[in-house]
Protein backbone atom coordinates (compact mmCIF):
# COMPACT_ATOMS: atom_id res chain seq x y z
CA UNK A 1 0.00 0.00 0.00
CA UNK A 2 1.43 3.44 -0.93
CA UNK A 3 2.71 5.52 1.97
CA UNK A 4 0.82 8.57 3.15
CA UNK A 5 1.97 11.73 1.36
CA UNK A 6 1.86 13.81 4.54
CA UNK A 7 4.02 11.21 6.29
CA UNK A 8 6.53 11.24 3.43
CA UNK A 9 7.02 15.01 3.73
CA UNK A 10 6.78 14.97 7.53
CA UNK A 11 3.96 17.51 7.69
CA UNK A 12 0.47 17.47 9.18
CA UNK A 13 -2.77 17.34 7.23
CA UNK A 14 -3.45 20.95 8.21
CA UNK A 15 -0.10 22.29 6.95
CA UNK A 16 -0.10 25.43 4.84
CA UNK A 17 1.45 25.54 1.37
CA UNK A 18 4.58 27.29 2.65
CA UNK A 19 5.23 24.49 5.16
CA UNK A 20 4.85 21.87 2.45
CA UNK A 21 7.32 23.73 0.21
CA UNK A 22 9.88 24.05 2.99
CA UNK A 23 9.61 20.37 3.86
CA UNK A 24 10.00 19.29 0.25
CA UNK A 25 13.00 21.56 -0.37
CA UNK A 26 14.80 20.34 2.75
CA UNK A 27 14.25 16.64 2.04
CA UNK A 28 14.70 16.78 -1.74
CA UNK A 29 18.12 18.38 -1.36
CA UNK A 30 19.10 15.67 1.16
CA UNK A 31 18.01 12.75 -1.04
CA UNK A 32 18.84 14.13 -4.49
CA UNK A 33 20.49 11.39 -6.66
CA UNK A 34 23.46 13.66 -7.43
CA UNK A 35 24.28 13.85 -3.74
CA UNK A 36 23.63 10.13 -3.21
CA UNK A 37 25.20 8.32 -6.18
CA UNK A 38 24.65 4.56 -6.36
CA UNK A 39 22.13 4.68 -3.51
CA UNK A 40 18.84 3.17 -4.75
CA UNK A 41 17.09 3.86 -1.43
CA UNK A 42 17.85 7.58 -1.69
CA UNK A 43 16.67 7.62 -5.30
CA UNK A 44 13.40 5.93 -4.33
CA UNK A 45 12.95 8.39 -1.47
CA UNK A 46 13.55 11.28 -3.90
CA UNK A 47 10.80 9.93 -6.17
CA UNK A 48 8.40 9.56 -3.23
CA UNK A 49 9.06 13.15 -2.17
CA UNK A 50 8.40 14.47 -5.68
CA UNK A 51 5.10 12.58 -5.95
CA UNK A 52 3.97 13.73 -2.51
CA UNK A 53 4.89 17.34 -3.24
CA UNK A 54 3.17 17.33 -6.64
CA UNK A 55 -0.10 16.24 -5.02
CA UNK A 56 -0.01 18.34 -1.84
CA UNK A 57 1.11 21.52 -3.60
CA UNK A 58 -1.81 21.36 -6.04
CA UNK A 59 -5.11 22.41 -4.42
CA UNK A 60 -7.29 20.21 -6.64
CA UNK A 61 -5.11 17.11 -6.31
CA UNK A 62 -4.78 17.63 -2.57
CA UNK A 63 -8.55 17.90 -2.15
CA UNK A 64 -9.13 14.65 -4.09
CA UNK A 65 -6.34 12.89 -2.17
CA UNK A 66 -7.69 14.00 1.22
CA UNK A 67 -11.13 12.70 0.32
CA UNK A 68 -10.42 9.55 -1.69
CA UNK A 69 -6.73 8.68 -1.17
CA UNK A 70 -4.39 7.26 -3.81
CA UNK A 71 -7.17 5.40 -5.63
CA UNK A 72 -9.10 8.64 -6.01
CA UNK A 73 -6.18 10.24 -7.85
CA UNK A 74 -5.89 7.30 -10.26
CA UNK A 75 -9.62 7.10 -10.78
CA UNK A 76 -9.77 10.78 -11.77
CA UNK A 77 -6.94 10.67 -14.26
CA UNK A 78 -4.30 12.78 -12.47
CA UNK A 79 -0.79 12.20 -13.82
CA UNK A 80 2.64 12.60 -12.27
CA UNK A 81 5.69 14.35 -13.69
CA UNK A 82 9.31 13.22 -13.71
CA UNK A 83 10.81 13.70 -10.19
CA UNK A 84 13.81 15.53 -11.65
CA UNK A 85 11.58 17.94 -13.56
CA UNK A 86 9.55 18.71 -10.43
CA UNK A 87 12.74 19.44 -8.51
CA UNK A 88 14.15 21.66 -11.23
CA UNK A 89 10.95 23.64 -11.65
CA UNK A 90 10.58 24.07 -7.90
CA UNK A 91 14.14 25.24 -7.39
CA UNK A 92 14.00 27.41 -10.48
CA UNK A 93 10.99 29.24 -9.03
CA UNK A 94 12.56 29.46 -5.58
CA UNK A 95 15.97 30.73 -6.73
CA UNK A 96 15.06 32.52 -9.94
CA UNK A 97 16.87 30.08 -12.19
CA UNK A 98 17.37 26.47 -13.21
CA UNK A 99 18.09 23.88 -10.55
CA UNK A 100 20.82 22.25 -12.57
CA UNK A 101 23.20 25.19 -12.91
CA UNK A 102 23.99 28.76 -11.93
CA UNK A 103 23.92 29.79 -8.28
CA UNK A 104 21.98 26.75 -7.11
CA UNK A 105 24.30 24.33 -8.88
CA UNK A 106 27.35 25.95 -7.30
CA UNK A 107 25.89 25.80 -3.79
CA UNK A 108 24.51 22.28 -3.83
CA UNK A 109 26.70 20.62 -6.42
CA UNK A 110 24.00 19.50 -8.86
CA UNK A 111 25.14 19.82 -12.42
CA UNK A 112 24.48 18.67 -15.94
CA UNK A 113 20.90 17.44 -15.43
CA UNK A 114 18.87 20.41 -16.57
CA UNK A 115 17.28 19.96 -19.97
CA UNK A 116 16.50 23.22 -21.69
CA UNK A 117 14.69 21.85 -24.75
CA UNK A 118 11.20 20.39 -25.09
CA UNK A 119 10.58 17.34 -22.91
CA UNK A 120 7.92 14.67 -23.07
CA UNK A 121 4.95 15.26 -20.83
CA UNK A 122 3.83 13.16 -17.90
CA UNK A 123 1.81 10.04 -18.42
CA UNK A 124 -1.60 9.64 -16.80
CA UNK A 125 -2.62 6.44 -15.05
CA UNK A 126 -6.32 5.64 -14.85
CA UNK A 127 -7.83 2.59 -13.15
CA UNK A 128 -11.05 1.26 -14.68
CA UNK A 129 -13.33 -1.51 -13.45
CA UNK A 130 -15.19 -3.65 -15.97
CA UNK A 131 -17.37 -6.75 -15.69
CA UNK A 132 -16.34 -10.21 -16.92
CA UNK A 133 -18.98 -9.94 -19.64
CA UNK A 134 -17.46 -6.64 -20.82
CA UNK A 135 -13.99 -8.20 -20.80
CA UNK A 136 -15.30 -11.02 -22.96
CA UNK A 137 -17.32 -9.01 -25.46
CA UNK A 138 -15.34 -5.77 -25.52
CA UNK A 139 -16.84 -2.42 -24.68
CA UNK A 140 -16.49 1.29 -25.31
CA UNK A 141 -16.46 3.57 -22.27
CA UNK A 142 -16.13 7.29 -21.70
CA UNK A 143 -13.95 8.63 -18.88
CA UNK A 144 -13.05 12.10 -17.64
CA UNK A 145 -9.41 12.95 -16.95
CA UNK A 146 -7.53 16.06 -15.86
CA UNK A 147 -4.43 16.89 -17.88
CA UNK A 148 -2.21 19.78 -18.82
CA UNK A 149 -2.65 20.94 -22.40
CA UNK A 150 -1.05 23.58 -24.57
CA UNK A 151 -2.49 26.95 -23.55
CA UNK A 152 -5.02 27.94 -26.23
CA UNK A 153 -4.76 31.64 -25.42
CA UNK A 154 -1.06 32.00 -26.23
CA UNK A 155 -0.77 28.86 -28.35
CA UNK A 156 1.94 27.57 -26.05
CA UNK A 157 4.20 30.58 -26.42
CA UNK A 158 3.90 31.68 -22.80
CA UNK A 159 3.66 35.37 -23.73
CA UNK A 160 0.48 37.40 -24.01
CA UNK A 161 -0.63 37.43 -27.67
CA UNK A 162 0.62 40.52 -29.47
CA UNK A 163 3.74 40.76 -27.33
CA UNK A 164 7.21 39.45 -28.08
CA UNK A 165 9.91 37.80 -26.08
CA UNK A 166 13.13 39.73 -25.56
CA UNK A 167 16.60 38.30 -25.82
CA UNK A 168 18.02 37.24 -22.47
CA UNK A 169 20.67 39.72 -21.41
CA UNK A 170 22.42 37.15 -19.23
CA UNK A 171 23.22 34.55 -21.89
CA UNK A 172 22.67 36.81 -24.94
CA UNK A 173 20.24 34.34 -26.47
CA UNK A 174 22.34 31.19 -26.25
CA UNK A 175 20.43 29.68 -23.33
CA UNK A 176 23.68 28.71 -21.58
CA UNK A 177 26.35 30.49 -19.61
CA UNK A 178 30.01 29.73 -19.05
CA UNK A 179 31.53 30.13 -15.61
CA UNK A 180 35.20 30.12 -14.66
CA UNK A 181 36.30 29.08 -11.19
CA UNK A 182 39.85 29.45 -9.91
CA UNK A 183 41.11 26.53 -7.85
CA UNK A 184 44.48 25.29 -6.59
CA UNK A 185 44.72 23.17 -9.70
CA UNK A 186 44.03 26.04 -12.05
CA UNK A 187 41.04 27.69 -13.69
CA UNK A 188 38.10 25.42 -14.48
CA UNK A 189 35.40 26.51 -16.92
CA UNK A 190 31.93 25.00 -16.74
CA UNK A 191 28.86 25.49 -18.87
CA UNK A 192 25.35 25.47 -17.41
CA UNK A 193 21.80 26.36 -18.33
CA UNK A 194 21.16 30.06 -18.01
CA UNK A 195 19.35 30.65 -14.68
CA UNK A 196 17.66 33.80 -15.96
CA UNK A 197 15.82 32.34 -18.95
CA UNK A 198 15.81 28.65 -18.02
CA UNK A 199 17.82 27.85 -21.14
CA UNK A 200 15.35 29.35 -23.62
CA UNK A 201 17.48 32.32 -24.64
CA UNK A 202 14.60 34.77 -24.27
CA UNK A 203 12.60 36.42 -21.50
CA UNK A 204 8.82 36.89 -21.32
CA UNK A 205 8.12 40.52 -20.48
CA UNK A 206 4.32 40.15 -20.54
CA UNK A 207 3.29 36.61 -19.47
CA UNK A 208 0.10 35.08 -20.84
CA UNK A 209 -2.86 35.89 -18.58
CA UNK A 210 -4.22 32.34 -18.93
CA UNK A 211 -1.16 30.21 -18.19
CA UNK A 212 1.05 32.77 -16.44
CA UNK A 213 3.89 32.03 -18.85
CA UNK A 214 3.95 28.27 -18.23
CA UNK A 215 2.68 27.54 -21.77
CA UNK A 216 0.10 25.01 -20.52
CA UNK A 217 -3.17 24.91 -18.60
CA UNK A 218 -5.03 22.15 -16.77
CA UNK A 219 -8.23 20.97 -18.41
CA UNK A 220 -10.82 18.25 -17.82
CA UNK A 221 -11.39 16.11 -20.90
CA UNK A 222 -13.78 13.33 -21.83
CA UNK A 223 -11.94 10.44 -23.47
CA UNK A 224 -13.43 7.43 -25.26
CA UNK A 225 -11.70 4.16 -24.37
CA UNK A 226 -12.18 1.16 -26.65
CA UNK A 227 -11.65 -2.09 -24.75
CA UNK A 228 -11.07 -5.07 -27.06
CA UNK A 229 -12.60 -8.51 -26.39
CA UNK A 230 -10.41 -10.85 -24.35
CA UNK A 231 -8.71 -8.44 -21.93
CA UNK A 232 -7.93 -9.77 -18.47
CA UNK A 233 -7.58 -8.35 -15.00
CA UNK A 234 -4.38 -6.30 -14.91
CA UNK A 235 -4.35 -5.56 -18.65
CA UNK A 236 -3.05 -2.11 -19.58
CA UNK A 237 -4.35 -0.14 -22.54
CA UNK A 238 -1.93 2.55 -23.65
CA UNK A 239 -3.30 5.55 -25.54
CA UNK A 240 -0.33 7.24 -27.15
CA UNK A 241 -0.31 10.99 -26.67
CA UNK A 242 -3.28 10.95 -24.30
CA UNK A 243 -1.31 12.30 -21.34
CA UNK A 244 -0.07 15.76 -20.43
CA UNK A 245 1.74 18.12 -22.77
CA UNK A 246 5.45 18.31 -22.05
CA UNK A 247 7.44 21.24 -20.67
CA UNK A 248 8.37 23.82 -23.30
CA UNK A 249 5.78 22.43 -25.71
CA UNK A 250 7.20 18.94 -25.56
CA UNK A 251 5.19 15.97 -26.90
CA UNK A 252 2.41 14.68 -24.63
CA UNK A 253 2.84 11.60 -22.52
CA UNK A 254 0.58 8.56 -22.71
CA UNK A 255 -2.73 7.72 -21.06
CA UNK A 256 -2.46 4.30 -19.42
CA UNK A 257 -5.72 2.52 -18.62
CA UNK A 258 -5.28 -0.18 -15.95
CA UNK A 259 -8.17 -2.66 -16.16
CA UNK A 260 -9.66 -4.37 -13.11
CA UNK A 261 -12.15 -7.14 -13.91
CA UNK A 262 -14.76 -7.43 -11.18
CA UNK A 263 -15.30 -10.82 -9.51
CA UNK A 264 -18.23 -12.68 -11.07
CA UNK A 265 -20.96 -14.35 -8.99
CA UNK A 266 -21.11 -17.41 -11.27
CA UNK A 267 -17.88 -17.76 -13.25
CA UNK A 268 -14.20 -17.93 -12.40
CA UNK A 269 -11.64 -17.27 -15.10
CA UNK A 270 -8.32 -18.98 -15.79
CA UNK A 271 -6.64 -17.79 -18.94
CA UNK A 272 -9.32 -17.80 -21.62
CA UNK A 273 -11.33 -20.61 -19.97
CA UNK A 274 -14.11 -20.03 -17.47
CA UNK A 275 -15.32 -22.34 -14.71
CA UNK A 276 -18.62 -22.69 -12.89
CA UNK A 277 -20.24 -25.03 -10.37
CA UNK A 278 -23.82 -26.22 -10.93
CA UNK A 279 -25.78 -28.15 -8.27
CA UNK A 280 -27.83 -31.15 -9.39
CA UNK A 281 -30.19 -33.36 -7.42
CA UNK A 282 -29.34 -36.87 -6.27
CA UNK A 283 -32.03 -38.48 -8.47
CA UNK A 284 -30.89 -36.50 -11.52
CA UNK A 285 -27.30 -37.62 -11.00
CA UNK A 286 -28.48 -41.23 -10.79
CA UNK A 287 -31.04 -41.22 -13.59
CA UNK A 288 -29.54 -38.62 -15.93
CA UNK A 289 -31.40 -35.86 -17.65
CA UNK A 290 -31.01 -32.37 -19.05
CA UNK A 291 -30.36 -29.16 -17.11
CA UNK A 292 -30.06 -25.48 -17.95
CA UNK A 293 -26.57 -24.06 -17.31
CA UNK A 294 -25.20 -20.51 -17.52
CA UNK A 295 -22.94 -19.27 -20.30
CA UNK A 296 -21.49 -15.77 -20.71
CA UNK A 297 -24.24 -14.51 -22.98
CA UNK A 298 -27.16 -16.37 -21.40
CA UNK A 299 -27.82 -20.09 -20.93
CA UNK A 300 -27.79 -23.42 -22.74
CA UNK A 301 -28.86 -27.01 -22.13
CA UNK A 302 -26.46 -29.65 -20.79
CA UNK A 303 -27.08 -33.41 -20.86
CA UNK A 304 -26.28 -35.21 -17.62
CA UNK A 305 -25.59 -38.92 -18.24
CA UNK A 306 -26.99 -41.53 -15.80
CA UNK A 307 -24.67 -42.30 -12.90
CA UNK A 308 -22.93 -38.92 -12.89
CA UNK A 309 -20.71 -38.62 -9.82
CA UNK A 310 -20.23 -35.60 -7.59
CA UNK A 311 -17.49 -33.31 -8.93
CA UNK A 312 -17.59 -34.52 -12.52
CA UNK A 313 -16.76 -31.84 -15.06
CA UNK A 314 -18.26 -31.14 -18.47
CA UNK A 315 -16.72 -28.97 -21.19
CA UNK A 316 -18.61 -26.55 -23.40
CA UNK A 317 -16.20 -25.83 -26.23
CA UNK A 318 -15.95 -22.26 -27.47
CA UNK A 319 -18.04 -20.79 -24.64
CA UNK A 320 -15.13 -19.12 -22.86
CA UNK A 321 -13.27 -15.83 -23.38
CA UNK A 322 -12.21 -14.73 -26.89
CA UNK A 323 -8.48 -14.95 -27.51
CA UNK A 324 -7.07 -11.42 -27.30
CA UNK A 325 -4.52 -12.19 -29.99
CA UNK A 326 -5.85 -14.45 -32.70
CA UNK A 327 -9.20 -16.02 -33.43
CA UNK A 328 -11.28 -18.44 -31.43
CA UNK A 329 -12.37 -18.63 -27.81
CA UNK A 330 -11.60 -20.60 -24.69
CA UNK A 331 -13.95 -23.17 -23.18
CA UNK A 332 -16.37 -23.26 -20.29
CA UNK A 333 -15.92 -26.01 -17.69
CA UNK A 334 -18.96 -26.96 -15.62
CA UNK A 335 -18.46 -28.99 -12.47
CA UNK A 336 -21.59 -30.63 -11.09
CA UNK A 337 -22.16 -30.77 -7.36
CA UNK A 338 -24.55 -33.52 -6.28
CA UNK A 339 -26.73 -31.98 -3.61
CA UNK A 340 -27.62 -34.23 -0.67
CA UNK A 341 -31.22 -33.52 0.40
CA UNK A 342 -31.79 -32.13 3.90
CA UNK A 343 -34.77 -31.73 6.27
CA UNK A 344 -36.36 -35.00 5.17
CA UNK A 345 -39.82 -35.87 6.43
CA UNK A 346 -40.81 -39.35 7.61
CA UNK A 347 -42.06 -40.59 4.23
CA UNK A 348 -38.91 -39.38 2.46
CA UNK A 349 -36.66 -41.11 4.98
CA UNK A 350 -38.57 -44.37 4.56
CA UNK A 351 -38.30 -44.18 0.79
CA UNK A 352 -34.55 -43.52 0.98
CA UNK A 353 -34.07 -46.44 3.39
CA UNK A 354 -35.92 -48.69 0.97
CA UNK A 355 -33.79 -47.43 -1.89
CA UNK A 356 -30.57 -47.89 0.08
CA UNK A 357 -31.56 -51.44 0.94
CA UNK A 358 -32.18 -52.29 -2.70
CA UNK A 359 -28.63 -51.38 -3.81
CA UNK A 360 -26.02 -54.03 -4.54
CA UNK A 361 -22.31 -53.68 -5.26
CA UNK A 362 -23.23 -53.52 -8.94
CA UNK A 363 -25.05 -50.25 -8.27
CA UNK A 364 -22.18 -48.86 -6.18
CA UNK A 365 -18.86 -49.51 -7.95
CA UNK A 366 -16.96 -46.91 -5.92
CA UNK A 367 -18.16 -48.45 -2.66
CA UNK A 368 -17.20 -51.93 -3.88
CA UNK A 369 -13.70 -50.80 -4.85
CA UNK A 370 -13.19 -49.07 -1.51
CA UNK A 371 -14.42 -52.14 0.42
CA UNK A 372 -11.91 -54.38 -1.33
CA UNK A 373 -9.02 -52.00 -0.58
CA UNK A 374 -10.16 -51.62 3.02
CA UNK A 375 -10.28 -55.40 3.63
CA UNK A 376 -6.82 -55.80 2.09
CA UNK A 377 -5.47 -53.13 4.43
CA UNK A 378 -7.01 -54.80 7.53
CA UNK A 379 -5.71 -58.25 6.61
CA UNK A 380 -2.21 -56.90 5.95
CA UNK A 381 -2.04 -55.58 9.51
CA UNK A 382 -3.77 -58.54 11.09
CA UNK A 383 -6.85 -56.56 11.90
CA UNK A 384 -9.32 -58.39 9.71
Amino acid sequence: MPRDYYEILGVSRHSEAIEIKKAYRRLAVRYHPDKNPDDPEAEEKFKELAEAFEVLSNDRKRQVYDQFGHDGLKGRGFGFHDPGDIFQQFMGAAFGGGAGGGIFGDIFGFGGRTRSGPMQGAGIDYEMEISLEEAASGVEKKINIFRRETCPHCDGEGAEPGTDRTQCSTCHGSGRIRQARRTLLGVFTTEAVCPACQGEGSIIEDPCRECGGSRSVEREREVTVKIPPGVDDGSVLRMRGGGEVGPRNGPPGDLNIYLRVQPHPVFKRSGDDIYSEVPISYPLAALGGEIRVPILNGHTELKIPPGTQNGESFRLRGQGIPHLRGSGRGDEHIQVVVEVPTRLNKDQRELLNQLEGSFSDRNRPLHQSFSEKFHTFLNKHGLG
